[in-house]
């Protein structure tokens, strides 16, 4: 794809409505030969707009007004090159949980969860978290937690009046990221979006948790790591991995690897993806499959819902 037309169909199918100013910034940068000359230096798969974006605001840069953005971008590119190279779009939202909390608290107890794309494994934590369906919702068993995860609900979904109980946490990433490690975290709230601060706030909230309790995060890839994570899941424990907007990064070929890698597992399988990712889809989802700005989550292969890429929303249409 054209260079140019990545960063437009960022603007207007990702930032359009989520973020005004990266929406603006992205289409200006679309329009701009010289800073789409410099982006063009990174190898392909470096030039991801949100990733050239976060590494831009780690070294200062501040998205509008577009000039200032632009020479702050211009005089520190090679320090900004760098960052994109060593770097990842890792966006770890917590938020994600409310829309998974429905799905894994049907499942039996006690849950053993394993992330894949884990990043900082802030997902892993969905029994300590709180949750506001349309405003009201659980909290943990010791009291409301500092995550506070609003979601807007339509459809049956199962809300529960519950959490769930986790025994095991582990997840696996190409690079993981430590929730106590300053520069991670720097990193991670630089990939949050410009005017979405009630995300920062929760960022640092679910970082304290889960730099309190770390999870077990593997460094390599899920393929050759997933068989070993199940199997060093406690054996009274139900198994459940999952992923969310992780498999959209993947080729073809190895999105179909992993479908039938997880399959022959013993464990059950959450996923959370775009609407045109998993191609056995296709045909079985109703109505708004064209919205790209959405994802499908399913349960062991089975679409249920339609989920807010940060599990802002959840239009369930599976079974109540």
């Amino acid at each position: 794809m054209e260079l140019a037309q990545r960063f437009r169909d960022f603007a207007e199918r990702e930032a359009g409505g989520n973020s005004p100013r990266y929406h603006r910034l992205a289409l200006e940068i679309a329009e701009d030969s010289a800073v789409l000359a410099l982006i063009a230096e990174l190898p392909t798969d470096k030039q991801q707009p949100n990733l050239v974006l976060a590494s831009a605001r780690v070294h200062g840069a501040v998205p509008s007004p577009y000039r200032r953005f632009r020479d702050h971008l211009i005089a520190h590119w090679p320090a900004i090159a760098a960052t994109a190279r060593t770097r990842r779009t890792q966006t770890n939202e917590a938020g994600r949980a409310a829309t998974l909390l429905p799905v894994l608290a049907r499942l039996p107890g006690p849950l053993s969860l394993i992330e894949v794309g884990a990043s900082a494994g802030l997902c892993l934590y969905p029994d300590r978290f709180s949750y506001r369906y349309n405003g009201n919702g659980p909290d943990p068993a010791d009291g409301p937690s500092s995550v506070v995860l609003p979601c807007a609900v339509t459809g049956r979904a199962p809300i529960p009046a519950r959490l769930p109980v986790v025994v095991h946490r582990a997840g696996v990433d190409l690079n993981p990221l430590d929730a106590a490690d300053s520069h991670d975290r720097e990193w991670l709230e630089a990939l949050i979006w410009p005017g979405q601060e009630e995300r920062r706030t929760r960022l640092r909230a679910a970082c304290a948790i889960a730099a309190a309790d770390p999870p077990r995060l593997v460094a390599g890839d899920a393929l050759e790591h997933l068989a070993e994570l199940v199997r060093s899941a406690p054996p009274d424990s139900t198994v459940v991995v999952f992923h969310s907007a992780v498999l959209t990064y993947l080729a073809p070929r190895a999105r179909a690897e992993f479908v039938a890698t997880v399959r022959t597992l013993p464990c059950h399988w959450i996923s959370q993806e775009g609407t045109g990712v998993l191609a056995e889809f296709a045909g079985r989802l109703p109505g708004r499959e064209t919205i790209a700005a959405r994802m499908v989550l399913a349960v062991d292969g089975e679409p249920v819902a339609y989920a807010g890429p940060h599990g802002q929303s959840l239009d369930w249409f599976g079974p109540a």
